[in-house]
């Protein structure tokens, strides 16, 4: 409320002009998108699965390369929260990993991915109280129009699947596929963004 017009000066901001906004919507199609792969079977399964690796790569990788350099600079106590988000972020992956080496119709699938969805949104609540509460606080509303603007251009840009041969073979070694499209997300991202390497 101000209380200079008595005018209730809150509004949701808009997830196209401010990447805070975006993000927690991303937050949101993800736990969509985990309910939805645990409620199908089959092809709609499959098919939900691999949006959900996609949302969550282009997600994370909008994150390691727009918010945690941004945190880790302007906030207080920045370096450790984003190396706790990175530990986060890391624990998902090796679980994603498993997951994306089973069929979805497998008995083990399922626990799997409640595992992964628990370390998921735990994650996603760490980094809406210590990040993003962050930026909000410190950044302009250009800057967050400008960093939306290259989370929007990237979400277009990102693959719907990892493709053979294109994917940093070092990290497709390790990971398996998903690292594939975590690979061609943070290019076609950095690409967006006007960055090399």
């Amino acid at each position: 409320m101000d209380a200079s017009t008595g005018q209730d000066t809150r509004h949701a901001p808009d997830p196209d002009t401010d990447v805070v906004a975006l993000l927690m919507a991303q937050h949101g199609e993800i736990r969509n998108l985990f309910d939805e792969v645990g409620a199908s079977t089959g092809d709609e399964r499959r098919d939900a699965f691999r949006r959900l690796v996609r949302m969550l790569a282009v997600h994370e990788t909008a994150e390691e390369e727009i918010v945690h350099p941004y945190a880790r600079r302007a906030t207080e106590g920045g370096a450790a929260v984003v190396a706790d988000r990175l530990r986060e972020e890391h624990e998902a992956k090796e679980v994603l990993s498993r997951l994306d080496g089973m069929d979805t119709e497998d008995p083990k699938f399922l626990p799997e991915l409640l595992v992964l969805r628990t370390a998921v949104m735990e994650h996603a609540r760490a980094e809406e109280r210590y990040e993003f509460t962050q930026l909000r606080r410190l950044n302009d509303p250009d800057r967050l129009a400008a960093m939306a603007k290259s989370l929007r251009r990237v979400e277009g840009m990102a693959p719907t699947r990892p493709h053979p041969g294109v994917e940093s073979a070092a990290a497709n070694i390790a990971l398996g596929p998903v690292a594939a499209v975590v690979d061609r997300t943070r290019d076609a991202l950095r690409k967006a963004m006007g960055k090399n390497g």
